[in-house]
């Protein structure tokens, strides 16, 4: 007999356009889970073997191309890259076109200098990035935002207002395919890229701010990214600690098959975009203006998910979830309990299970995906300066013996 538990539906990424996770999850005497498996994993190696086969057999059965068909190929694919490089001129266009300081609100009054650039990364693609600094004084810190899938840095503009009310400077940068960054919207070819180039970002903004404490804050796909950017120690010794919100960690596909098939149809067709993967109506934040303003906004990528960018988030978060015990970085985990889009239970493994001796967990009761673009964005906003203060307040030589 078998006993069955509910489980609500998540998706992952960090707009809800990301196949279900979970369906109800049966716990049997009998192995028929691991036999399930085994068989998809069976077939979906044989249907690997026949697309290689398939391929071979058209190559070696086709006539050599007459020049015609040659330079046909070769006009779509500078097409093609000409229509990728003005949609990115364009999307640069747009963030540079943000307000970089929102008008005064009368909650914080501090001078900024503010600035725009490009970086360029491990690949040397060229990655937009955003800084705020307070007026000349003495600086806490700094927060590198890692934005979440879909969006980009200048969502973080509010953010970024209250921090350097505090005295702490940020900096922000657009993944590859996201925001003013080079790449096709909304592909991410492979988020080991955008580790080393949260990497090589934090490094270049270590020389350029010697002596200065850094942080980085990473939301949903972007705090997968940015714990297992913290996992490397050649980067952990950088930082002071991180702060996830609303993490996507152990995000699984609706179906075994889909798993099994992913990184097949990853290297076959990495850029499709797999329509039946969307799962529209999933609230992701309680005010109303703030879902207007998101999908309203043409750098957020609404699109379906292409099947790269799927099977990129699947393996991260196995890795991470499978290395929960080995993270020793110093961490501050934030999530709503009424999350739908990534689940608050991962991040209650992490913090339980996590060796760090400095880490804290909240978890925001009825609170949704986007917490920084929840009502209550200011008081979110304010637990973690208060974090970030408590851990620099840690780090201090009278008590250098409560630092790692």
């Amino acid at each position: 007999m078998e006993k069955v538990v509910q489980v609500e539906e998540l998706t992952s990424g960090a707009s809800g356009r990301i196949i279900p996770l979970f369906r109800n999850i049966r716990q049997s005497i009998l192995s028929y889970d691991a036999l399930r498996k085994s068989v998809l994993l069976i077939y979906s190696f044989f249907v690997w073997i026949l697309l290689l086969l398939s391929r071979r057999h058209r190559l070696a059965a086709s006539p050599p191309p007459s020049p015609t068909v040659v330079a046909a190929s070769v006009k779509r694919r500078k097409f093609g890259l000409r229509r990728d490089e003005e949609d990115t001129l364009r999307r640069r266009a747009l963030a540079e076109a943000i307000e970089m300081v929102e008008e005064d609100t009368g909650d914080w009054n501090s001078p900024c200098q503010w600035s725009t650039s490009l970086f360029f990364g491990t690949r040397l693609n060229a990655l937009f990035c955003r800084s705020w600094f307070p007026a000349p004084g003495d600086l806490k810190g700094i927060l590198i935002i890692i934005h979440g899938l879909n969006e980009h840095s200048g969502r973080y503009t509010h953010f970024a207002k209250q921090l350097i009310s505090f005295n702490f400077g940020v900096y922000a940068m657009d993944w590859t395919g996201h925001g003013g960054s080079d790449g096709l919207h909304g592909y991410v070819p492979s988020l080991d890229h955008v580790v080393a180039d949260t990497g090589a970002f934090l490094e270049k903004i270590k020389l350029e701010n010697p002596g200065v404490p850094c942080f980085l804050f990473g939301h949903s796909t972007g705090g997968a990214v940015v714990l297992k950017a913290a996992s490397y120690p050649h980067i952990e010794e950088m930082l002071e600690g991180i702060i996830l919100t609303s993490p996507a960690l152990r995000v699984k596909p609706a179906h075994p098959i889909v798993g099994a098939v992913a990184p097949i149809f990853s290297l076959v067709a990495p850029r499709f975009q797999f329509k039946g993967a969307n799962k529209r109506g999933i609230p992701v934040s309680r005010d109303p203006a703030a879902l207007l303003a998101k999908y309203s906004d043409p750098l957020v990528y609404t699109g379906p998910i292409r099947v790269r960018t799927g099977h990129e988030i699947l393996r991260i978060s196995s890795y991470l979830t499978r290395n929960f015990k080995s993270i020793s970085v110093p961490f501050f985990v934030l999530h709503g309990t009424a999350d739908r889009v990534t689940d608050p239970l991962a991040s209650q493994d992490l913090y339980n299970e996590a060796m760090s001796e400095f880490k804290d967990i909240k978890l925001y009761e009825g609170f949704l995906h986007d917490l920084l673009f929840e009502p209550e964005r200011e008081e979110i906003a304010q637990d973690i300066i208060d974090w970030m203060e408590k851990r620099l307040g840690a780090c201090n030589p009278e008590n250098a013996s409560r630092c790692w």
